[in-house]
């Protein structure tokens, strides 16, 4: 039988195909960060669209296009916040967009960009090899000289990314089924824990904290075995993947931990216990919190708030109605976040640390930063000053435009903005009330914090320039 001949359709077709897979292999060769943002902002605009569908809503109707983009924007970018009842609004297909929604975005905008770039690719290259590094290492994507040994080696990127998979599928599975006694315990049909556990696993592990039943955690207050288990599975999902990936190779041998691996737990369970104590401190008399309970129930509650305002998002008590000195403490906690490359938002832990530790070495009159017998490059500092500056600028600027937009409080506006920039999502009540136009604010302001600012300062330079010339020294004054 002769060959069928091809019409200048499909010759046209094939030409047009052809093209579009070009333009996206040379973007992920040219511009891994902008690869990575572009397919961040496509999956949004597809969840957008899913969660606008009548059958995703419980009523029947079509959800408003605000209240789905910002859903949209929350599942994906592992937030938490929501402008609509999570547990009541959504059908069943719905919660499970919002489940498959928060497993993708668990994974991480670089992570989940170099596999797609793979995918195109046919291979995974030096260039997407670098941008899935970066998810361990920001300065591969920043530019520049790195001077000490990386957190994930180039060749151990493969390594990273079953690590991923594996961890969130292992880590995930086992909280589901500690949780799942305590919930039929609760009262929750046998059948109903079967999906509501698994759902409480992920919105844990991935720091997103949205609850499937309309109670939240109030049947669950008192249960000290669920809410260790949900803090356990938090901080697994804040600490961050590449350590995660340390830990599973040299877990007893901490002598072999990465620097980043020791700052990064040291800061975390600092800043833990940090916070609990000054909850416990602040809060031990509001009757409307912490007042009423006895000495081990307030210690308890205290704590769990703190690792929740770290990015887990689960809350016990009503955020409106802590005191304006712990919404202030909680905004400090929500800005430093959790680890790099970690589902958790902020300007990390490592930054945090970086940036003490410079502070700690100038007040000793040391000329490098030296924590751990390593000495920290100076590039580094300047990178984490960098990302410092940047996260304040996005929370002051979204913070003046949503205030002048509602008129509402200044510490309310305050919390619920770094609430979304460091993709927390505990909220004083605002988020839920606010007009469109500053719900679409808001909604960029997780973008923003979600993607990171060392990812959009790398996608907003086409190239790296190096100058081959000095320019002469001159000293401002400074302080």
């Amino acid at each position: 039988m002769a060959e069928a001949k091809r019409t200048p359709s499909d010759s046209a077709l094939r030409r047009i195909t052809h093209e579009v897979l070009e333009f996206f292999r040379d973007l992920t060769q040219r511009s891994p960060a902008r690869f990575a943002i572009l397919i961040f902002v496509s999956l949004i605009l597809v969840f957008t669209g899913i969660f606008s569908l009548p059958f995703a809503a419980a009523d029947g109707r079509v959800t408003p296009f605000a209240d789905a983009f910002f859903t949209a924007v929350s599942t994906i970018c592992v937030t938490g916040l929501a402008t609509v009842d999570m547990a009541t609004h959504w059908s069943p297909f719905g919660h499970v967009v919002v489940f498959l929604g928060t497993q993708i975005g668990a994974v991480g905008v670089l992570t989940m960009a170099s596999i797609l770039g793979m995918i195109i690719s046919r291979r995974l290259g030096l260039r997407a090899k670098l941008m899935a590094a970066s998810d361990s290492n920001p300065l591969r994507t920043h530019g520049g000289p790195v001077n000490e040994g990386q957190t994930i080696q180039l060749g151990q990127v493969g390594s990273l990314l079953a690590t991923v998979a594996l961890s969130t599928l292992v880590i995930e599975g086992v909280i589901a089924v500690l949780l799942y006694p305590s919930m039929v315990l609760a009262g929750v049909p046998w059948y109903t824990a079967l999906w509501e556990a698994p759902f409480y696993a992920a919105m844990a592990f991935t720091n997103t904290g949205f609850t499937p039943n309309p109670q939240g955690l109030e049947p669950f207050a008192h249960d000290y075995w669920f809410l260790t288990v949900l803090m356990a599975a938090v901080f697994l999902g804040s600490i961050g993947f590449p350590v995660i990936y340390t830990l599973r190779k040299h877990l007893w041998h901490v002598r072999r931990w990465s620097l980043h691996a020791k700052l990064t737990i040291i800061t975390t369970v600092a800043l833990f216990f940090a916070g609990g104590v000054v909850f416990l401190i602040l809060e031990y008399d509001n009757l409307l919190t912490l007042g009423r309970q006895d000495a081990w129930d307030t210690t308890f509650q205290a704590l769990f708030l703190s690792a929740m305002t770290r990015s887990g998002g689960f809350a016990i008590l009503d955020i409106g109605e802590l005191n304006q000195s712990s919404l202030l403490v909680g905004c400090m906690l929500m800005f430093v976040g959790g680890g790099s490359a970690s589902t958790a938002g902020g300007i990390k832990v490592t930054t945090l640390a970086v940036i003490a530790l410079a502070v700690w070495s100038e007040a000793r009159g040391r000329t490098s930063n030296q924590v751990f017998g390593r000495r920290i490059p100076s590039d580094v500092l300047r990178v984490a000053l960098s990302v410092l500056a940047w996260g304040a600028t996005i929370v002051a600027i979204a913070t003046i435009v949503i205030t002048q937009i509602t008129k509402a409080d200044l510490g309310d506006v305050l919390f619920d903005v770094i609430s979304a920039f460091g993709t927390v999502g505990l909220s004083t009540g605002l988020t839920a009330d606010l007009p469109d136009p500053a719900v679409y604010v808001m909604g960029i302001t997780v973008i923003m914090g979600r993607v990171g600012t060392v990812t959009l300062a790398a996608a907003v330079a086409a190239t790296s320039r190096t100058q081959l010339y000095s320019l002469p020294v001159e000293r401002p004054i400074v302080g």
